[in-house]
């Protein structure tokens, strides 16, 4: 379903607008533009570091703010499709072999970063070792918090010209989405060189890892370029003179964290903004983005899903029984009905940790467990059948009362806030009191597993094989909880190495059951999405299929020719 308002651009039928989006996702609103102008965007939430590939930059909200100075291979579209990136590329690349599987890069010799210094094959090895997950190629395995296909991948070397990169996965190894490595970009290799990182060396690789997560970039090889940019106020993009392709339409974009959506709508009516794809909103903010007629907005259907996690390395909740009941608790439905029924009642709750209802793989994995179903009677059993007592509002075992749990969201989210509430609502009826307290930065905060239970969201893309093991394989850097399951890990490391998506989606069903059966995350609801833009801008359109969302093809924003 989707929900459009607003008219063409430039106060005339120049532009499709946001109606034209459900049948052609790739494409609506879209315009000529004029050469030059400047367009302020609200990232809804600031971030931890410059290096998404590490915890504190790996957010959807740091991979917004430094979008268009990574080098891609390829990205996906609003429709779902994987699309190759021919400015970096000269040929699609293909398998070349599948045991080993193998495939080829080929570079564009015209492809340079900003310092006029060639895009290479160091460049992919730096990628590769700060996703390997090999100790032996960078200390700490980089910290890194996403690890497939890359920790696959035996070796990259060159192929039969300095342009030609050969990727092989280990004897083996398979991967049904091999096209998706590096697909959040590559850093300049040379750049940590010239620090004095020895790159050759795991230690080396570390320390350049983390220098990238703690400096603001200068260095680009995409689209724009970072003029200024820190992480608690905004990012201002210019466009990059040395790109070696077609150049960015904008001169200059700002990007500015705004945490209070109640300011967006005077800061539009000021001309301080221009527009947003949030992952957040409230029902009072739409209604009034609607009767504004100088905006187009759109409502939808979004890639990502809210969910509740435990830290099980909690002394409480390290309890899968207390676990089962605090799950048990808590009424799905309700949350969803009151947070989105309003604007949206088409939305979707989630009964499968990776798959949507609409996804030919999904499976129901949760309804049949009770978790989400608000069933105090049935939490107050499993609660008791474990030793637990309730006595009045108290909570205890074996004459021990159960303390306050922090209930953590990220700061300005207002749907999680009513979340929160709801929930702590929930627990309250089996004696758990939930202490609600928001963070700055979630990244840092489940990095340092500063929470006892926390919501937040996952994007998702069209791509799944690795889902599952970044969320829950025991080594994985974004499983934050503490969990570990030797069936679970079984599981999801054959649904990274499958040879096709339907024998992936098999494993990925098995381990989300077993996460189930071990209550360490309660999915809840599919969260419907916004996007709104002032009608002096076209080429901007919602892309659900990544994290980026409507910041994914920045370089063909512009301001409507007249």
């Amino acid at each position: 379903m989707t929900a459009c308002t607003g008219g063409g651009g430039g106060g005339g039928d120049t532009a499709t607008g946001f109606e034209d989006c459900e049948e052609n996702p790739d494409t609506c609103n879209s315009a000529e533009v004029e050469p030059g102008g400047d367009i302020t965007w609200v990232v809804s939430q600031p971030f931890g570091g410059w290096n998404h590939y590490q915890p504190e930059g790996g957010s959807v909200y740091g991979l917004q703010a430094t979008t268009g100075i990574f080098p891609v291979f390829g990205e996906w579209l609003p429709s779902g499709e994987w699309d190759w990136n021919d400015d970096l590329l000269t040929e699609e690349p293909t398998l070349t072999s599948e045991d080993p599987m193998t495939w080829e890069y080929h570079l564009n010799p015209d492809a340079v970063w900003n310092d006029g210094t060639p895009i290479s094959i160091a460049d992919v090895e730096w990628a590769w070792k700060m996703n390997s997950n090999d100790e032996e190629l960078c200390a700490d395995i980089c910290r890194s918090r996403d690890t497939n296909p890359e920790s696959m991948i035996e070796s990259v070397e060159q192929g039969d010209d300095e342009n030609t990169v050969v990727v092989t996965m280990e004897d083996g190894a398979a991967s049904p989405e091999w096209f998706v490595s590096f697909e959040d970009g590559l850093f300049p290799a040379h750049i940590a060189e010239e620090e004095g990182f020895d790159l050759d060396t795991p230690e080396g690789m570390l320390e350049s890892a983390n220098w990238f997560n703690e400096t603001v970039p200068t260095w680009s090889g995409g689209p724009f370029v970072i003029e200024e940019g820190d992480l608690e106020n905004q990012v201002v993009l210019v466009r990059n003179e040395e790109y070696y392709g077609e150049p960015a339409n904008l001169d200059r974009v700002t990007l500015r964290f705004i945490t209070d959506e109640g300011s967006w709508i005077p800061a539009l009516s000021n001309g301080e903004i221009d527009g947003a794809s949030p992952e957040t909103w409230n029902e009072d903010v739409i209604n009034q983005l609607q009767d504004l007629g100088t905006v187009r907005t759109n409502l939808t259907s979004g890639g990502s899903w809210e969910h509740l996690d435990a830290n099980i390395e909690n002394e409480w909740l390290s309890d899968v029984e207390l676990r089962r009941a605090i799950f048990t608790a808590i009424d799905n439905q309700n949350i969803a009905e009151r947070t989105y029924g309003g604007l949206f009642p088409d939305y979707s709750l989630r009964t499968n940790h990776v798959f949507s209802q609409d996804s030919e793989y999904h499976e129901d994995v949760l309804t049949e467990s009770g978790q989400g179903s608000g069933d105090q009677e049935a939490a107050l059993a499993i609660l008791e059948e474990a030793g637990y007592e309730l006595e009045g509002e108290t909570l205890t075992r074996d004459g021990e009362e159960v303390p306050p749990l922090r209930l953590r969201y990220t700061e300005g989210h207002v749907a999680r806030a009513t979340k929160a509430e709801l929930i702590q609502a929930d627990l309250a009826e089996i004696g758990v009191t939930a202490d609600i307290q928001t963070t700055a930065d979630l990244g840092g905060t489940l990095a340092e597993q500063d929470y006892d239970l926390m919501l937040y969201g996952w994007s998702t893309t069209p791509e799944f094989s690795a889902s599952a093991e970044q969320y829950w394989h025991s080594e994985s850097g974004s499983n934050w909880g503490g969990y570990a399951n030797e069936e679970v890990d079984e599981h999801v490391r054959m649904a990274a190495s499958s040879t096709t998506q339907e024998e992936a989606a098999g494993h990925v069903n098995a381990a989300a059951r077993a996460v189930v059966e071990d209550a360490y995350v309660l999915p809840i609801v599919d969260t419907p999405v916004v996007t709104f833009v002032t009608q002096e801008f076209t080429n901007i359109r919602d892309n659900n299929s990544q994290s980026r969302r409507a910041l994914y093809n920045l370089e063909e924003w512009g301001v409507v020719a007249n």
